[in-house]
């Protein structure tokens, strides 16, 4: 990154927009909020734009309420996206992974800068942040500030933002990405105002009892542990999250229960939508989950944590898996 070029070219404009991928998670917006918080100290006209909307869990934020979704206000979106001169692409390699924003993105005569932490980036970026050693990108927004000099800028509403981004990623600090580095930016945002525990309450303590009631049934009825293989698979149709009132972000977490079970080595957790199911995965070790949903499933993500889509229903789709791992790969 040329801290440098980036911050001239600041200096020089008025208009950014600030964009992350589809279906947000608590890094995306965490870091698209502190982000925003930062730049508008810095006297900038700022626009966070989301492909969709993010789960209920995440609009306690502060600035979260102006945040523009392209879905539903589609007409705005390209409006702002058009006007900018920088447009920040945050947590995200590609602009595939932004759905149909990705074009309105690629045509904007805007200069665009990747701030990202997945594997094999993009070169198509004008500015790139990337690394996938770091917890979040969260994490590379806080090393982002320090190095344009911004770093007195953090106050309790962004540190509360940039925890968000780094407790979610990293499972509440207990990931392999966590680093002494993590730790630290921890540190400083307590320095500035941030109180963990009501962040940590606002996520994961805020449950509908629909939500519970999900949880249970999907431990309890359709959780499947392949001990010969060491692998937990989870699947829910779309009739069953509907009997229990889901709602975006009902499922957030449900994969990790799969890798807590004793002697599980791969999680995968399968949610059926409307024409498509959903994957998420989740590995110890050396299995890499990144190249089995790349090669596999349609996606890809990190080493131990990543996600996939297939065109198919649910049945087809646990089949499908179950052909993967028993014939496909090496477990």
């Amino acid at each position: 990154m040329d801290y440098e070029r980036l911050k001239a070219l600041l200096d020089s404009s008025s208009r950014v927009v600030i964009t992350t991928h589809r279906s947000p998670d608590g890094d995306a917006i965490g870091s698209s909020l502190a982000l925003y918080h930062i730049l508008q100290q810095n006297g900038l006209n700022v626009n966070v734009i989301i492909p969709d909307a993010d789960p209920e869990f995440l609009h306690w934020m502060k600035g979260h309420d102006l945040i523009t979704v392209f879905e539903t206000q589609k007409e705005s979106a390209e409006a702002l996206i058009e006007k900018a001169e920088v447009i920040f692409c945050l947590d995200y390699n590609r602009l595939d992974r932004i759905a149909d924003m990705g074009a309105a993105v690629e045509k904007a005569s805007a200069k665009t800068v990747l701030i990202d932490h997945h594997i094999d980036p993009s070169p198509d970026f004008d500015f790139r942040l990337s690394k996938t050693t770091a917890s979040s990108t969260a994490e590379l927004i806080f090393e982002f500030v320090d190095a344009l000099g911004w770093k007195s800028l953090i106050n309790k509403d962004v540190a509360e933002c940039l925890y968000t981004g780094i407790m979610t990623d990293t499972g509440s600090f207990k990931f392999s990405s966590t680093s002494a580095y993590t730790h630290r930016i921890a540190a400083h945002l307590i320095e500035v105002g941030l109180v963990p525990d009501q962040v940590h309450n606002a996520i994961f303590d805020t449950n509908s009892f629909d939500r519970l009631k999900l949880v249970g049934y999907a431990l309890s009825k359709k959780f499947e542990f392949d001990a010969t293989h060491g692998v937990s698979i989870i699947g829910l149709s779309l009739s069953e999250k509907n009997r229990f009132k889901y709602q975006k972000g009902d499922t957030e977490g449900l994969v990790n229960y799969g890798l807590s079970v004793k002697g599980a080595q791969m999680a995968v957790f399968l949610s059926e939508e409307l024409h498509f199911t959903k994957f998420s995965f989740r590995s110890k070790g050396e299995i890499d989950v990144n190249k089995i949903a790349r090669s596999f499933f349609n996606g890809g993500g990190h080493k131990n944590a990543a996600g996939g889509r297939l065109d198919m229903s649910l049945p087809q789709s646990i089949k499908y898996l179950k052909d993967v791992i028993h014939h496909k790969i090496s477990l």
